[in-house]
């Protein structure tokens, strides 16, 4: 029976939270977090190993989706003095948030989920705000380094939370130097390789693909990607993003490939990772004494320690805009919930701080947001302004 309840509760939640999310201007992924929650505490979700392994293939899966916007040649032909800037930027951005966490007492764990960056809701942007937005532009390039940065991290946190300090997280983190150094000699064969032989990427995606042989492909890397990393015990949501990178740096010809590998997630399998996450949350944890104040703080450094670190940029993007590119880095939902996922299975952290994370993480998606669209009103009454 709880299966069935299970059935009909993401039905309901998978239909009804686009329409909730354009109301009341909210993201969806943080609408379906809510219903998620909601639909748990009235006993209408309960754990089923179903749910929770379907739930873990859609985040894989968008970790993947996030790899498919990250082309490596973007890094190859951006300015060079602007991608000095954004190494700096991630620097301070790790420092920063190193001595908040120590100097304000707050757990370990936080060190690494502080300064955690993902493209994955900076590109729900584009939709208000197009592609012609420079301070947007900027942060997708940051953001698609820093969530390499935050992926590699996670990889060892993950293996350090599960085997501990020993031989077994060196033996993880010796796997996963060797597996970098094939995936750089890889793309760099193969981008020799497509260059002299083009027809090799239209032959294995050709434009008339009456079979959805581009579809095929993409998921035959995905699964070959996950189960590398299974044997290797690496975190498999690395190798889910490197088979994204993958596709979006040597099939670029298929403009509409990562529009249809997004439809299927986001319309399937990533609604149910965030509902999934939102059952994990108890809603009776909100009274617990210090909760809110926790989560709040999380958030508070988190912000601040992005717009301190933004202040490399205030020259390139000027004051406004370099506020709102420091918001649209503040809603590293999926990866957030990821480490912290992983802290708790892995007992590391406590029932009070993984509610904490969870909360945080809500309160940036929906500060963040409605932040960029009040400085887009004061930066669009200024421009009309000065150019009446």
């Amino acid at each position: 029976m709880a299966e069935i309840s299970i059935l009909f509760s993401i039905s309901v939640i998978l239909f009804f939270s686009p329409f909730l999310s354009r109301y009341l201007r909210i993201p969806t992924p943080a609408i379906e977090i809510i219903l998620g929650t909601l639909a748990a505490y009235f006993g209408f979700v309960a754990d089923y190993y179903l749910f929770e392994l379907i739930a873990h293939v859609g985040f894989f899966y968008l970790m993947f989706m996030a790899g498919t916007e990250v082309d490596l040649k973007m890094f190859i032909n951006i300015d060079k003095n602007l991608l000095k800037k954004g190494v700096l930027y991630l620097i301070f951005l790790y420092i920063i948030s190193t001595i908040s966490v120590l100097y304000l007492d707050l757990n370990k764990i936080l060190i690494i989920i502080v300064p955690t960056l993902s493209v994955g809701l900076i590109l729900a942007l584009y939709k208000d705000y197009g592609k012609n937005a420079d301070w947007l532009n900027l942060s997708m390039i940051v953001g698609s380094m820093g969530e390499l940065v935050s992926i590699a991290l996670l990889t060892f946190t993950g293996a350090a939370l599960e085997f501990g300090i020993g031989i077994e997280l060196y033996k993880s983190v010796a796997y996963l130097i060797i597996l970098l150094g094939g995936i750089v000699a890889l793309f760099k064969i193969l981008h020799v390789l497509f260059w002299w032989y083009p027809e090799i990427k239209t032959y294995l995606m050709p434009h008339l693909d009456k079979e959805e042989q581009d579809l095929r492909l993409s998921m035959a890397l995905f699964f070959l990607m996950i189960g590398l990393m299974m044997w290797l015990h690496i975190e498999i949501a690395f190798g889910a993003f490197i088979a994204g990178i993958f596709i979006a740096t040597f099939f670029e010809h298929k403009e509409d490939l990562p529009h249809k590998i997004s439809s299927f997630g986001f319309g399937f399998l990533v609604p149910i990772f965030f509902i999934y996450i939102g059952s994990t949350f108890n809603i009776l944890t909100l009274g617990t004494p210090g909760l809110v104040a926790t989560a709040f703080q999380i958030v508070t450094v988190m912000i601040v320690a992005r717009i301190i670190s933004s202040l490399v940029f205030v020259k390139v993007l000027g004051v406004i805009n370099m506020f709102r590119f420091a918001l649209s880095q503040s809603m590293p939902l999926t990866l957030m919930i990821a480490v912290a996922t992983i802290a708790y299975d892995s007992h590391s952290i406590g029932n009070h701080l993984y509610s904490a994370m969870i909360l945080a993480a809500l309160f940036e998606v929906i500060i963040a947001m409605l932040s960029i669209k009040i400085l887009g009103f004061f930066h669009n009454y200024y421009k009309s302004k000065l150019n009446p």
